[in-house]
């Protein structure tokens, strides 16, 4: 590449869009069009340059230019370790469509709900990915093994039982019966099954559908996802004696859903329809003051 060399001693490129057109080279070999692309890199930044030559590439060899996406999918991997306290560390890769796929999807979701929202870039990336697991328009089948103790939130019961997980906590639980299916299973003497009862989703079906022309959205002060992404939310909880009319339901994105239960916070709807959402109690210690 004569040219290009000259170039780049000349400062009319840089070493970034040199190596952009030596990797353009070695993959289209006889095809490649040195003066064409001298002059692309020389109007253009290295970044905009490496697209520039990906569709050179792609209209020199547009099969080979498949071959190298197809090797990129038949190399995707994922790794799930989970962590003694139950915590998952990921490791992976996608090829360029997979990844923008998930991206695509991800990033509506990792948007900032409202402007009381803190979390960082990266904190709001992972909400999204699990937000993304958990909900949609097609939910996935997670089964949760309880006892009724647990799911209604009594003093001493254990914790509940989750495929690919370290026992969950009963504030799990009750979120994820806020607006799921529920099968009965109960067991007898020896883990024995003695009866299994019918799935029922508590809000669907019309109900779901005045909700959502109802709310809107996440009713969560200053928050505005849309109600295909929000769960129908019990203000009180139907293993409370909560009902499923509307009154008593109310829209809740994934994340603020997750703080009603889990971050125990507290959402009220007052007298006058306005929502008012309560942190939860700080205790701070009293320390002794020293001397001055």
């Amino acid at each position: 590449m004569p040219e290009s060399v000259q170039a780049v001693q000349s400062g009319e490129i840089g070493f970034a869009h040199l190596t952009v057109m030596a990797r353009t080279a070695d993959a289209v070999r006889g095809r490649f069009h040195e003066s064409k692309l001298l002059k692309d890199a020389c109007e253009n930044s290295p970044g905009k340059f490496h697209y520039i030559c990906r569709h050179f590439r792609h209209s020199a060899d547009p099969m080979g230019y498949a071959a190298e996406q197809a090797e990129q999918v038949e190399n995707r991997s994922l790794s799930l370790s989970m962590w003694e306290d139950g915590s998952y560390l990921l490791s992976g890769i996608l090829d360029s469509v997979g990844g923008a796929a998930l991206r695509t999807a991800l990033e509506p979701l990792a948007r900032k709900s409202g402007e009381h929202d803190a979390r960082k870039p990266d904190r709001r990336l992972a909400d999204a990915l699990v937000e993304l697991a958990e909900g949609g328009m097609q939910r996935p089948q997670i089964q949760v093994t309880s006892s009724l103790e647990t799911l209604l939130g009594l003093a001493g019961a254990p914790a509940a039982d989750m495929d690919f997980s370290l026992p969950i906590s009963s504030k799990t639980v009750e979120r994820f019966a806020c607006d799921c299916g529920v099968t009965r299973v109960l067991l007898g003497s020896e883990s024995t099954v003695i009866d299994v009862g019918r799935s029922k989703r508590t809000v669907s079906g019309p109900a779901r559908r005045a909700l959502n022309a109802r709310d809107g959205h996440c009713k969560w002060p200053g928050c505005d996802r849309p109600a295909k992404r929000s769960a129908a939310h019990h203000v009180v909880h139907w293993t409370n004696g909560g009902s499923t009319d509307l009154d008593n339901l109310l829209l809740l994105c994934h994340r603020h859903h997750w703080l009603v239960h889990e971050g125990r916070w507290q959402i009220v709807r007052s007298d006058d329809g306005r929502i008012l959402t309560i942190p939860p109690t700080t205790q701070f210690q009293r320390l002794a003051r020293g001397p001055d």
